[in-house]
This record gives C-alpha cells, structure tokens and sequence, in this order.
C-alpha cells in the first residue's frame, strides 16, 4: 500500500484524493441499488402522495420478494433474466398473482429509476407475458339465508377479544371493505345525520364514500365507543392502541370460531350483499353499486349516478339490517 501511493504520488496523483472518489463511489454505489431506488420509490411516489397505508404496505411487500435476489445490485445493471428468476421463485410457491404484481411493481421501480437518470430501460416490461396468468379464486362468502343466519349467531356467541367481536358484528351491515373499516377514526362518524364518511384516502376509487348507518350499525358503534372512544382509531390493535386491529384479525376469529377459508372471508360480506340485496328485487341496483363504492364502467354514466339513490340507501341499509336480524332469530 505505501509503494503504490508512492506510485500514484509520482504520477502526479493524490492518496488522500482517491480514498475519498472511493467512499464516494461506494455511497453512489449504495443508494444506486434496486433496493435504494424502490425506498425512494415508495417515499416520493406514494407516501409523500397521500397514498392509503395499506397500499405503502402492499408495496413493501412486493419488495420483499426482490430484496434477496436483485436488493443489493445496482439498478443499471439488473437483466430480465435477474428479474425472472425472482419471479419464478414467487411462482413456483403457487403464488401466481403476487408474481404478477410484484414484476408490476418492480417496472415502477424501474420507470421511478429512468426518471433519476439511475438507468435506461424497464428489463420487468418483457416479462408479464412471461408469467403464468394466476388463477382466479372469489372471496369465500356466506350466500345461502339459512346459513348466513347460523354465522350471524355464531358471531355473537363470539369469545375472543371484544373489539374484533364488534368488527365482526358492523362489518356484515356496512359494506365496508375490511381495510376501510378497521382503519375508520372516530371523527368519520356523523351521530346526528347516521352516515359515517370515509375519507377518499381510504377507499379504493379515491373517492369519499358515505355509508348510511342503520339503527342496528349505531347501537353497534355505540357500544364500541364505550371502549374506544377516546383513542384515535375504533378498532385498536390489543398490545397497541395507536394502530389498529391487524389485517387477518377478522378472519383468524373466522378460523377459531370454526369457519375455514372456503366459507367465509372478511372481505365475502360485500358479495353476500350484493347477492342477496340483487336477488331480493327490493333495490335499484345502482343504488347497491353505489353502497359497495363500487365505480362505474360508463363515465358518463357514473358522474351522472354519483349523487343519486342516497334516499334509497338509507331506506336500503335499514332493510338490510332487519333483515340479518330476522336470519339469527330465525337460525335460533
């Protein structure tokens, strides 16, 4: 090492001068990396954004399935051929879906790294014809009256923890997807004018949704109040109540109360509704779109539909509400 920097200093150069262009390179190096360009990723494009926790998170996941293969190699250097071998290994475990959109995120990451002059192309564009098409499985829900009615009872009779108990009992009447349930905050909740509003970050269109609340969800959600009203989400973890309930709790009391994952899911209420609220002719069926948040196909039409048929939901969530309850008395 000292004849080489006697070397370098009779050549005109500078020891000193090159041990730091060699600390800065390797921090260039560093935060060159796959791993370090979708980081900045997740932080630019969708937490400073406003995106919903759940979808940060969903994004660190996709990224957790990289990280182990192409995590620590310079962006500008990874091939598809890198890439489809961490696809495959994601593949190979029957995780077909998760493989899709993991290569979906990782062309973002590489698009995110274009933009930064990190690198050039998108080696993850070539290869979506390159996976197997994942296999399409519904949500498992309950359809049946007789047997929706023995579930509904079978929650009451429910012995587990008592928040996830109520989580249980509002979610068959509101709606809800499970993500913009247990995240809900005490302020959404208009008691006067019984609507809870879910704010558009929260909801998978972006838009704010309104959710009419029957005299059922109240007595509900008054109940819930009584133990967790003074923090700031209504479905607090158990061990921490600044977060909420995590996102399997409703289905592992599923699981323990007996009910397996080809019956009923967390997120099967919203096809129960939809189903039975359709067949029981009752309901102008953009009036049930409309409760389910879900969007519109036509544009036209859905700006159009956005501020119709409020009168209707909040005639058809009461309906809806003694109707579950006629299912548990008649389940008796």
């Amino acid at each position: 090492m000292r004849d080489k920097a006697r070397d370098l200093i009779r050549d005109g150069g500078d020891p000193a001068v090159e041990r730091r262009k060699k600390k800065i390179e390797a921090r260039l190096q560093a935060s060159n990396t796959f791993r370090a360009v979708a980081e900045d990723f997740i932080s630019v494009r969708l937490e400073r954004s406003g995106k919903a926790p759940a979808t940060i998170d969903k994004a660190r996941w996709f990224l957790s399935h990289l990280t182990h293969a192409v995590g620590h190699l310079p962006i500008v250097d990874i091939t598809t051929p890198d890439l489809l071998n961490a696809l495959r290994k994601v593949e190979s475990e029957g995780k077909r879906e998760t493989a899709r959109r993991t290569r979906a995120f990782a062309s973002r990451v590489f698009r995110h790294g274009a933009v930064l002059g990190l690198c050039k192309n998108d080696p993850a564009a070539l290869l979506d014809d390159a996976l197997a098409a994942p296999i399409v499985k519904h949500r498992a829900a309950v359809l049946e009256p007789r047997k929706l009615g023995i579930l509904l009872r079978a929650i009451d009779e429910f012995s587990g923890t008592e928040v996830v108990k109520l989580a249980m009992q509002i979610l068959p009447h509101v709606f809800l997807r499970p993500g913009e349930l247990r995240f809900g905050r005490w302020e959404e909740i208009d008691w006067d004018d019984a609507i809870w509003r879910v704010p558009a970050e929260r909801t998978k269109l972006r838009r704010p949704h309104s959710v009419p609340l029957s005299r059922q969800s109240l007595e509900l959600l008054r109940a819930l109040q009584d133990r967790t009203g003074q923090l700031p989400y209504m479905f607090p973890g158990q061990r921490k109540f600044t977060v909420p309930i995590c996102e399997n709790a409703i289905n592992l009391a599923f699981r323990r109360m007996g009910f397996d994952q080809e019956t009923v899911t967390a997120h099967g209420w919203r096809a129960t509704a939809s189903t039975l609220l359709n067949e029981s002719g009752l309901w102008h069926s953009d009036a049930i779109e409309r409760a389910l948040a879900h969007g519109h196909s036509n544009a036209v039409r859905g700006t159009y539909a956005r501020g119709q048929h409020w009168d209707e939901r909040v005639k058809m969530a009461q309906w809806w509400s003694d109707y579950l309850g006629g299912l548990k008395l008649s389940a008796a």
